[in-house]
Order: structure tokens, then C-alpha cells, then sequence
């Protein structure tokens, strides 16, 4: 590929900036490494700010954003009224794998197996069970397992409150299934392995994805063939019915206990992290493709679509 000038959108304004930001860093390595003249845009600065930043037009915006504005079709409409290229997924798929309602709803239409779930407001969750435990609590629109909790039978821990609830009057409240923690990266059409993560303790939150030691993953997974074969099945058929595009990871619960029959889809992440730490390179270093490879494939795919 010809060197390219390459807009690098990292950081922003989300619960995941920081996370944003090592992503880019990571990615602005591989860049460079690959030949590419780089220019770092962080959005935090404003709209105006990050148009400043993209003249000269480059030829095509890498997007290593995280989190609201990076990965909930914002930016990507932003990128299409100014008639850039950029990588990942477009304004619809990005809206919809943001948005767990609708996301699962989608899910559901294309025979996806879903753990049951109500939409309640902040205060009906904060007054009283509005499912019987155990059950989680999630954020409508985040990510990287911002804002999710764990309430388990026979505790007396406060659910939420007003202080510790910036996300919004509507929360998700999804029937807990047990067992095991899989994900599968989906890179164009393909699946590309399964991990099975297994958090040293508690659940996987947003330390265990971001803080070495604290959880393993073990790829591939210690699974069936036949496991291995429906969840990435799966995940290849929530990334086409949301309509995404490059690089997505569904995440999956299975019940071991009950066989194919226990495999639930949790969500679809859009834009998955590129840390040292990430999954997504995690698989595709397993398949053979290295971290370079997996940037230049995904700068590639940005100008071919677009």
C-alpha cells in the first residue's frame, strides 16, 4: 500500500478515554511501523477543534475512539457529511451495537438466543427488585462493562442510587446466566477464534479488561467443537445483522450445563480495544496475523468501502 496520510481519532470525552487513549498509541505505532505519515486527533477539544485537525484532508481516519461520540454512529456521521473514509462499522451499525435495547431486539429477529430483560427507569430499580434475583444491571448505551453490577440472591447491597447512576433515567435489568464468559472476533465475514475469560476474581468489569493480571484468557477456549463452532456462527451473524463493517467481538455467557442450549449473546462492541491487553489482537496473533497486519488490513478495508 502507498503511504498514506492517516487521521488517528483517540481519547474523546467517554468513560473509556483512557482506554482510547492506548489504543491509539498502539494503533499510531503500527501506522508508523507500516510507512504511514500519522496526525493524532483527540476529540475532547470540540468539534471544531477536530476539524482543525483534518486539513489537509487525509486519505482515510483510522478510528480508535471508545465509548459515546466514538463508537454510537456520531463521529461516523460527522466522517460521512465531510466525505472521509475511516474504519469500523457505519452510523446505523454503530447506533444499533451501542443501543442494548435495540441491539437485542435485532438479535432476537435473527435467532439469536437472548437472556430475558425489562427497561426500567432509574428510580422503579432503585425502589425495589423489578425481576427476581440474580440479575444485572447495565447501562442502555456503554461499553467495556461500564456501569454493570452483579446482584446476586440473598445480599443486601444498595442496587444504585442517584450519586452512583450517571447513565441515564432508563436502566437494563437482564436475568443473570451462569457459566462461562466467551468472545469471538468477527474481522470482515470471518470468526476468528474463541476466548474463554476467566477473571481471577468477581465478574469481568472494566478493571479485569484493563488491568494485567486480573483475569486470563485462554485461547482457544477449552470448549467443544460444536460450542466452538455455534458461538462463532453467532458471532458472525450479529455482525452481519447490525450491519457491521472491518472489525466487531461479540461477547457470550454459556451455561455448560445445558449444552449448545446455554449459549447466550450478551453484545456486539464495534469498535474492540486495541491494547496490549485487547482481544481482538489476542485472536488474531492466535490465527497467525500480527498486530501490523490486523492495522494495514483494517485501513485497507476502510478505503475499500468507502
Amino acid at each position: 500500500m502507498k503511504k498514506l496520510r492517516v487521521a488517528l481519532l483517540h481519547g474523546g470525552r467517554s468513560a473509556e478515554r483512557e482506554v482510547s487513549l492506548v489504543s491509539g498509541e498502539a494503533c499510531a505505532k503500527a501506522l508508523h511501523a507500516l510507512g504511514h505519515e500519522v496526525v493524532m486527533v483527540d476529540p475532547k477539544e470540540g468539534v471544531p477543534a477536530m476539524l482543525a485537525k483534518l486539513e489537509p484532508r487525509p486519505d482515510v481516519v483510522f478510528n480508535a475512539l471508545h465509548g459515546h461520540f466514538g463508537e454510537d454512529g456520531c463521529v461516523q456521521g460527522l466522517l460521512e457529511l465531510l466525505e472521509l473514509p475511516y474504519s469500523h462499522s457505519g452510523v446505523l451499525a454503530s447506533a444499533l451495537a451501542m443501543d442494548k435495547i435495540m441491539a437485542k431486539e435485532i438479535y432476537a429477529r435473527h435467532g439469536l438466543p437472548v437472556a430475558e430483560s425489562v427497561v426500567a427507569s432509574r428510580d422503579a430499580v432503585i425502589a425495589e427488585d423489578v425481576m427476581e434475583r440474580p440479575y444485572v444491571v447495565k447501562p442502555v448505551a456503554e461499553g467495556s462493562s461500564v456501569g454493570v453490577e452483579i446482584i446476586l440472591a440473598g445480599t443486601n447491597a444498595v442496587i444504585l442510587d442517584e450519586k452512583s447512576w450517571p447513565y441515564g433515567d432508563e436502566v437494563m435489568v437482564e436475568r443473570y446466566v451462569p457459566g462461562r464468559e466467551l468472545t469471538v472476533a468477527v474481522m470482515g465475514d470471518r470468526a476468528l477464534a474463541v476466548t474463554e475469560i476467566r477473571p481471577l476474581e468477581g465478574f469481568y468489569d472494566y478493571k479485569a479488561k484493563y488491568t494485567s493480571g486480573v483475569a486470563d484468557h485462554l485461547i482457544p477456549a477449552p470448549i467443544e467443537p460444536e460450542i466452538e463452532a455455534a458461538v462463532k456462527a453467532m458471532a458472525v451473524t450479529a455482525h452481519k445483522a447490525l450491519g457491521c463493517e472491518g472489525v466487531s467481538r461479540s461477547d457470550f455467557r454459556w451455561d455448560s450445563e445445558k449444552g449448545a442450549a446455554g449459549i447466550v449473546i450478551l453484545e456486539t462492541n464495534t469498535q474492540p480495544g486495541m491494547t496490549p491487553m485487547s482481544l481482538v489482537p489476542e485472536q488474531a496473533q492466535h490465527i497467525g496475523i500480527s498486530f501490523n497486519e490486523l492495522v494495514d488490513w483494517m485501513l485497507e478495508d476502510a478505503l475499500c468501502r468507502r
